[in-house]
Parts: C-alpha cells; sequence; structure tokens
C-alpha cells in the first residue's frame, strides 16, 4: 500500500528548516540511527548531545547491547515507545531504510546528519509524511555540543 501525500504532506515539506530543526527540538523522545560506543565517532557524539540536554533518547545499533549506559535497540520498531525525533548517523544506503523504519515506527521528524542524506532517502522520508531536516544542519552545532 503506497502512500498518498495530501495537503499536510505538501504543507510540511514547504517549512522553513529552521522552523522544522526548533520543533525537533521542541520536544522527545528520540532515537539515534547508528549510535556508537566510540566516542569519536558522530554517533556517539549526537546521543551525548542528547543526553546532556537531558532529552529522553534511546540509542539504536543492531551490534551493540548498550551505549553510554543506555539499552541499545537493533532497530526503530524494537524501542519501548514511539520516538518523535529521529537522528540518523548512517551511511546514505542505510538512511534509505532508516526512514522507511521511522515513518512505520510513527516518528514525525528525521534529521539526517551531514553524509547520512541521499536524495532516494529525502524522497522516501517526505513520502511517508515525515518532517525531513537534511539541509546539512548539524545536531552537534544547533545544541552547541562540544563533547
Amino acid at each position: 500500500m503506497s502512500h498518498d501525500p495530501g495537503p499536510r504532506d505538501a504543507q510540511r515539506a514547504e517549512r522553513p528548516v529552521r522552523e522544522i530543526i526548533a520543533d525537533f527540538l521542541a520536544a522527545g523522545p528520540y532515537a539515534v540511527a547508528g549510535a556508537s560506543n566510540d566516542r569519536a565517532k558522530y554517533g556517539n557524539r549526537v546521543l551525548r548531545a542528547y543526553q546532556s540536554k537531558g532529552m529522553k533518547v534511546y540509542p539504536v545499533n543492531p551490534r551493540e547491547p548498550e551505549i553510554e549506559g543506555l539499552k541499545a535497540y537493533p532497530d526503530l520498531k524494537s524501542l519501548p515507545e514511539t520516538p518523535r525525533g529521529v537522528s540518523i548517523i548512517t551511511p546514505p544506503a542505510v538512511t534509505e531504510r532508516i526512514v522507511a523504519e521511522a515513518a512505520d515506527a510513527g516518528a514525525r521528524f528525521v534529521w539526517m546528519q551531514p553524509g547520512a542524506e541521499s536524495k532516494e532517502a529525502i524522497r522516501i522520508a517526505r513520502g511517508r509524511g515525515l518532517e525531513v531536516i537534511a539541509d546539512g544542519s548539524c545536531f552537534l552545532v544547533e545544541t552547541r555540543f562540544h563533547g
């Protein structure tokens, strides 16, 4: 069954990215797809940025049982609650799968961190009714995290 984009989807696609970022940051819960135990990797730094701001966040990584003291989940459908926003730090081919998972999980937003985005991932996400941040904006910069 394909998603038929309605007027709500068209309106979402035209919102200014600054407005979408502000809305994304306004409330969780959040998930970090591509979270990592390697503190040098962006998947770890983004997770720690959420933690440092006291935001409710779930790490998603199929190869890790725990990341930064939090139980990690193999995929978005395994989370104990619906994420409102999903930060994605994965290779573009994986991002294309993650955005579909985010829509299936009931997320409202996806934020493709720089390097995770692709035209196809953006197309899939918008086609599934998600609000998309994929303009090169970085969660670490927006939250002023320097950890």
